[in-house]
């Protein structure tokens, strides 16, 4: 009885009052960029009322176990890993929901308790490689510095002992699928379920701007600030292009953007909302419609702007009862009629690019049009006779009706002189005018032809030598030769000998 009372009473001491508690958040916020494309973010945030710096924690639920053991063995306080690929242009999109630069880059607190701050820092780069499947591993002294005012904690922090600290960047880090996938595998559902389902590498990386994270910080439990909680945020930006599809509109939706939709929610997750920014987006105050209505609007100050997000829970019981999908849809309200531009992207070694934009031009003005481009690589044999001289690119064409400075009288064509024949004007108000630019010359690098020159006469060699002696070797038919009994010689040899008394041969 006595041991089953203390066996009661130390259950009761570790009881619900003293249990380590967990929670997830996600969410997803979807903005049109005034250029035209959309913005996805995502993050999904994990929050635990555990101390990992003791190493008493043994079991975990939500937070992930190798991140966890990676905190609490090495000592770090504050862990930052971005991998980024692409460049968000702000001229034209605005301030970015998360900043990061292009390529890897990683920043890390660690605790005071830690002695051997760059021994730590090289064993962390190094799990963290391997966690990610980045090249991290390439971090050393030579990539690594110490900042002192750019990079202060964001969590809870105790000091500012910048020795503390390490930074470190590798622009060339090419970010792919293999670093996506062990990032989703740290999610409680994975991508099963939730806004996880939407993380499709096949569309993600066929995007203008692809950024994922990690952040680890300590943050206070409660208002008191008496004890405290880890939290892990996970975040993912993208930018699609959708004038990439050729159809010139605005106009989205996320089947159009991920080629899914959401079915269902994570039942681990506390909170699961889409936000939409329906903002106006230029100075005509264009509004958008979304569809389905949402349930509640909500306004927050961003950056210093004033930010309206149609809010759709994803846990809201009546969101899934008229249908099993959840397809978010967003229209502008009022048509384009100053650009309805038409893109037919190229196909490799098929078919060029297309683009053509119907603008309105103001008098004494000035328009400039950008292009994204990315670099192919090609075949050795796809090169002009003389590369080193450059790649043409086609002239552009412009195409214009101008007003016409004087009105003319109706007139027979066939009366009129052969060059106002070809494009005639019913009325005499307007002209019609093509314009055509100058052929650009390229100059792009290119690989040294002699290398195959020489690979191929060093191949034809050996091949010859070789080859040739092995086939002759193994072709060859042989005879043996019976030796002959005697000829002149001999008969001469022995008849000499015979004189001497020599035995003949």
């Amino acid at each position: 009885m006595l041991a089953a009372a203390a066996l009661l009473l130390l259950l009761l001491a570790a009881g619900p009052g003293r249990a380590r508690r967990d929670a997830l958040r996600e969410e997803l916020l979807l903005s049109p960029l005034p250029a035209g494309e959309v913005a996805a973010t995502f993050q999904f945030r994990t929050r635990w009322d555990a101390d990992l710096q003791r190493g008493a924690v043994s079991h975990y639920r939500l937070f992930p176990k190798a991140l966890g053991r990676l905190v609490a063995a090495l000592g770090v306080r504050e862990l930052h890993l971005a991998l980024t690929q692409g460049f968000w242009r702000t001229q034209a999109w605005g301030q970015p929901p998360l900043q990061a630069p292009a390529g890897a880059e990683l920043w890390v607190w660690f605790q005071p308790t830690v002695t051997n701050v760059d021994k730590a820092w090289k064993e962390l780069s190094n799990v963290l490689s391997g966690i990610f499947c980045a090249s991290l591993n390439f971090i050393d002294s030579t990539n690594t510095v110490t900042p002192t005012a750019s990079f202060k904690p964001l969590g809870l922090a105790n000091g500012t002992d910048h020795h503390l600290l390490r930074y470190a960047v590798l622009p060339r880090e090419v970010v792919c699928t293999e670093n996506l996938t062990p990032w989703k595998k740290l999610l409680p559902c994975g991508s099963k379920a939730g806004l996880a389902v939407l993380l499709k590498a096949e569309r993600l990386f066929h995007s203008s701007y692809h950024s994922q994270a990690v952040h680890i910080r300590p943050v206070c439990r409660d208002a008191s600030c008496l004890a405290v909680s880890w939290e892990l945020r996970q975040t993912l930006t993208v930018v699609f292009d959708t004038f990439s599809s050729g159809q010139g509109k605005k106009d989205w939706s996320l089947f159009k953007m991920f080629s899914r939709t959401l079915t269902d929610t994570c039942p681990l997750a506390s909170q699961s909302k889409v936000y939409v920014d329906i903002s106006p987006k230029n100075k005509e105050k264009e509004l958008l419609e979304v569809t389905p209505t949402p349930a509640s609007v909500h306004e927050a100050i961003v950056q210093g702007d004033k930010r309206t997000y149609a809010v759709y829970d994803l846990l809201s019981p009546s969101l899934f009862n008229t249908s099993r999908s959840l397809n978010v849809q967003l229209k502008w309200k009022r048509p384009q009629d100053s650009c309805y531009i038409h893109y037919q992207p190229a196909q490799d070694r098929r078919r060029p690019h297309l683009l053509e934009m119907l603008i309105q031009l103001p008098a004494n003005s000035v328009t400039k049009i950008t292009i994204q481009f990315e670099r192919a690589l090609l075949k050795w044999t796809e090169y002009p006779p003389d590369p080193n001289h450059g790649f043409y690119v086609s002239s552009s064409v412009l195409s214009a009706l101008v007003p016409s400075i004087s009105a003319m009288k109706n007139m027979d064509v066939e009366q009129s002189p052969l060059f106002t024949s070809l494009f005639p004007s019913s009325d005499g108000s307007s002209y019609f005018v093509r314009l055509y630019t100058e052929p650009l010359l390229v100059n792009l690098p290119t690989p040294d032809f002699s290398m195959p020159y020489n690979v191929i006469c060093l191949t034809c060699t050996v091949v010859a030598v070789c080859y040739g002696s092995f086939y002759n070797l193994l072709t060859r038919t042989f005879h043996v030769e019976e030796p002959s009994r005697g000829g002149l010689a001999k008969r001469l040899a022995n008849v000499i000998r015979k004189f001497r008394g020599v035995p003949p041969l």
